[in-house]
């Protein structure tokens, strides 16, 4: 094959990149040329000490390393694929806790244990009350709205339902639920210098929601609730999660389900904003494809890592034993060979074979179902209550290593 012609160091996890822009003239360059790459990096840059990671950037090849964790391993080196330069290996181990750290079978375990929650029925018996609050919720953001009409999308609409959504589940009060925001978006903001957040703070919100969780945990054991949290830790059977196992698995769901379904609602306005004719045919038509090709275009993350567990062929390229490999979802979403037009932004597009859910694979979102709801019900009110919305400015975005995230997004609802 050619040897893409990308510059000398780039590097698809660079935060400054992600600050700018998704890289998708650089994925779509190795797609056809390389798709499997080596990209070097200075030794510990990511936290890691080793000189570099493989790039997977073909949807075929994504699935084959996320649907594989025999050969490609969560647990090894973690899912995250780069952390601050200054974590220590023992910071990096304490976070194989998290499920998304996780193989099987241990990985099996818990989830066979936490999907209680997730049921299609728990999810229904939240639709009524979220759509009320995402209702809610966009009627409050025009209130607030400035004399001109205007407010940040993303603390005024986006961050609220998958907050609010994430407490009914587990039974945190409504009134908590600014502190799991706070507390998440210290965990995953460490490289954006606005939000001066260190590693030392991040690992410290990382234990405030840990703390705070098993304190939840024994509460429930004392005193079952019709919640999640009694569902996962009190009930009598045996297969319950222990009281740590259930803080880390809401530290989870706080940058899983909260992190991602916000930058997911706040890319999908923007998409639409930048996209009047689609917006014009949401508010017509309401389609059921649509929460699904906002995940696509959203791709909230960027990238997940696995570690070779033995010598494999992936792409043409032989990866050795210990090497790190990160799965791209964000090119793999724009894989012409699957998609028509993957540059389009599309509400209708059908099917939609995205991985911004995961590649398949004992990894695959659990909260799927809920995320789609939320995106759903979101979407409606604010075509409801704010269809003549517009934008601004452009979305200011979060300098990250791995997430496609959004710090601000301008509009007014005049």
């Amino acid at each position: 094959m050619t040897c893409p012609a990308l510059p000398d160091g780039f590097d698809f996890t660079d935060p400054d990149l992600l600050q700018d822009r998704v890289p998708l003239p650089e994925f779509a360059q190795l797609r056809q040329t390389e798709p499997v790459h080596w990209i070097t990096q200075p030794r510990r840059i990511s936290g890691f000490d080793d000189t570099g990671y493989w790039a997977v950037t073909r949807h075929e090849d994504v699935k084959y390393v996320s649907t594989h964790p025999e050969l490609f391993s969560s647990n090894l080196n973690t899912a995250v694929i780069r952390f601050n330069e200054s974590i220590s290996r023992d910071q990096i181990e304490v976070q194989k806790m998290i499920m998304l750290n996780m193989d099987p079978p241990e990985h099996t375990r818990v989830r066979q244990i936490v999907q209680r929650g997730f049921t299609p029925r728990s999810i229904r018996s939240l639709e009524e009350t979220l759509r009320d609050r995402a209702r809610s919720i966009v009627e409050t953001a025009l209130e607030q709205a400035g004399p001109d009409g205007s407010f940040d999308f993303v603390n005024n609409v986006a961050v609220e339902l998958p907050l609010q959504a994430i407490a009914e589940l587990i039974g945190v009060p409504q009134e908590d639920r600014s502190k799991i925001f706070d507390w998440s978006n210290k965990m995953v903001a460490y490289d954006d210098p606005e939000y001066a957040i260190t590693e030392e703070i991040g690992a410290e919100a990382a234990m405030e929601i840990v703390s705070y969780s098993m304190n939840l945990a024994a509460a429930r054991k004392e005193c079952p609730a019709k919640d999640i949290v009694s569902q996962l830790v009190a009930a009598e059977d045996e297969g319950n999660l222990s009281s740590d196992e259930f803080g880390f698995f809401v530290i989870l769901l706080a940058v899983a389900g909260n992190e991602t379904t916000r930058n997911a609602i706040t890319h999908g306005m923007h998409a639409f904003l930048t996209h009047p004719e689609q917006w014009e045919l949401y508010k017509r038509e309401r389609p059921a494809t649509a929460a699904e090709e906002i995940v696509r275009w959203a791709t909230p993350v960027v990238s997940f890592q696995r570690t070779a567990t033995q010598d494999t062929e992936l792409g043409g390229v032989t990866v050795k034993k210990g090497d790190r490999v990160g799965v791209f979802y964000s090119s793999a979403n724009h894989d012409p060979e699957v998609f028509e037009n993957p540059g389009a932004f599309d509400i209708t597009r059908d099917p939609n074979p995205h991985l911004g859910f995961g590649g398949g694979g004992p990894h695959f979102c659990l909260g799927k179902s809920l995320a789609v709801l939320e995106i759903n019900l979101i979407f409606n009110a604010i075509a409801d209550v704010l269809p003549g919305l517009r934008l601004v400015a452009d979305p200011r975005r979060l300098r990250s290593a791995w997430l496609n995230g959004v710090k601000e997004l301008r509009v007014s609802a005049r």
